[in-house]
């Protein structure tokens, strides 16, 4: 039994003797590579080297050269000396765009050309993201020669500068003055669109991070702001834009308490541009014939309206479009609201509230809402639909009636429930009245699982509508509610 145990010893240490070998780097095998350069820090390496001193000589001009002396690990992307001379004459004159220029050529830790990853996005000390291509692409360049070691970390040489590139949102930005949706975009800084942007807007601290917090676009569409991600945006020329904003406008009627505030031209422009953000940056030989915002408006993208070349960006790509031409069948989503999600409840007990996970008759998972012994009359379950369009609606739900049997009842009666859309809270003398603007009514039999349409209703005012589900005036009056959906008609 101790040989055997001395021989599985013998065993173990053998294989975990070859798993720390096969699991080596490129950096732990450095030290027996004859480079002399292992013994000097980046600084003085690259310093030292004749294909980039001009680069070292800006290393020192910016006090990079003592950040590449520290003891921290770097990886430097090292312009050729001949590449240089593409570089605009006014950030090399400008001491904090020179400084932001070589920052953009080093990173924290060590990245070698043989990774695991073919793909890598690398954080560089500019605070700027670049792609890592496989082993001899990084951003726009191609390496020319790949891991030269130093004592502190990795340099490789690069056949071009690594330029700052301004983001999606700073391009934005920069062409308030020439684009009319920029302009729009950038406004949303004041005003707000929903409730929580106006919370944020007195909490975002100051700096290069406000807009991210506070901008409604930002907040309520993608962070075009943010360098972590990539993302693709279609801004439109002055007369597409336009013209998709005056489609969209007698959808988005607003009324303000502010008589300077347009606010139909406010959500009309908001609606228009929401839809055109995605969180991908699509090269052009890869930009999709469809695509489907994250509010679920789909469209054709018309690769003929594409003016010049895509925009390249730090965190991403901008197409110019001349338009883009959205139906208004696709533009006018569906509201969907599911039962479950209630916002609140009135005339009774929350613990008659049941929240159910289901299966329908074919196997589908389903989750919904039910007070089946309400003990109490008008039983009420309160829903809030947002970014409702100002139109006719066609409005449908589905309620399952599965409950409510007994040993001598073995089919659940049939029950009705009621829809107030729109609440209106009206005080006479010391009692308050609640009206809706429209009430809708429906039947719910017995173990029917399919969708309802229960009637329609015009919607005034785009945005917030208050919704109430009702329970008939007794105490045993059960509800159900699966889902309802919302279907605007086009005018």
């Amino acid at each position: 039994m101790i040989i055997l145990n001395l021989n599985y010893k013998r065993l173990l240490v053998s294989l975990l003797t070859i798993a720390l070998v096969s699991c080596s780097s490129p950096w732990d095998d450095r030290e027996d590579n004859g480079d002399a350069n292992l013994d000097v820090t980046l600084n003085e390496a690259i310093t030292n080297t004749a294909e980039v001193s001009q680069f070292g000589q800006l290393l020192v001009q910016t006090g990079y050269d003592k950040i590449l002396a520290a003891s921290k690990t770097y990886t430097v992307f090292a312009p050729t000396n001949e590449s240089l001379a593409q570089v605009d004459p006014a950030i090399l004159n400008d001491p904090e765009a020179l400084k932001k220029f070589v920052a953009n050529h080093i990173a924290l830790g060590s990245f070698s050309s043989l990774r695991k990853a073919d793909q890598e996005k690398i954080q560089m000390l500019s605070d700027k993201y670049l792609t890592f291509k496989g082993s001899t692409i990084i951003d726009d360049a191609t390496i020319v020669t790949a891991d030269h070691y130093a004592a502190n970390g990795v340099f490789h040489i690069v056949n071009k500068p690594l330029v700052v590139k301004l983001n999606i949102w700073q391009y934005v930005n920069a062409h308030t003055s020439s684009s009319a949706m920029s302009a729009y975009l950038v406004s949303l800084k004041q005003f707000s669109i929903y409730k929580e942007d106006a919370d944020a807007k007195k909490n975002s601290p100051a700096g290069y991070l406000a807009d991210s917090l506070s901008n409604s676009y930002l907040r309520n569409v993608y962070n075009l702001n943010n360098e972590k991600n990539s993302y693709t945006l279609f801004l439109m020329e002055d007369d597409g834009y336009n013209a998709e904003v005056t489609k969209m406008t007698p959808y988005l009627t607003k009324t303000s308490n502010n008589p300077t505030i347009d606010s139909t031209a406010i959500y009309s422009k908001y609606f228009t541009v929401r839809d055109l953000a995605f969180p991908k940056a699509y090269i052009k030989g890869t930009l999709p014939a469809t695509l489907t915002s994250r509010f679920g408006v789909q469209f054709n993208v018309d690769k003929t309206q594409i003016v010049g070349e895509p925009i390249q960006l730090s965190n991403g790509i901008i197409y110019i479009m001349k338009k883009v031409d959205i139906t208004l069948e696709k533009r006018l989503v569906t509201t969907r609201i599911e039962g479950e999600k209630n916002t609140g409840y009135a005339n009774g007990n929350r613990s008659q509230i049941w929240y159910r996970d289901k299966k329908d008759p074919l196997g589908m998972l389903f989750n919904d809402v039910t007070v089946q012994s309400p003990g109490a009359a008008s039983f009420m379950l309160y829903y809030d639909a947002k970014d409702l369009y100002s139109t006719k609606y066609k409005v449908y739900w589905r309620a399952i009636n599965d409950f409510g049997t007994t040993a001598t009842i073995l089919v659940p009666p049939v029950f009705t429930q009621n829809l107030g859309i729109g609440k209106k809270i009206t005080t006479v003398g010391s009692t308050n009245v609640i009206s809706f603007l429209t009430t809708l009514s429906g039947t719910i039999q017995p173990y029917f699982y399919d969708e309802v349409y229960i009637g329609e209703v015009t919607i005034p005012n785009a945005g917030y509508m208050d919704l109430t589900l009702i329970a008939n005036n007794t105490t045993t009056s059960p509800l159900s509610l699966d889902y309802m959906r919302f279907v605007p008609v086009i005018k």
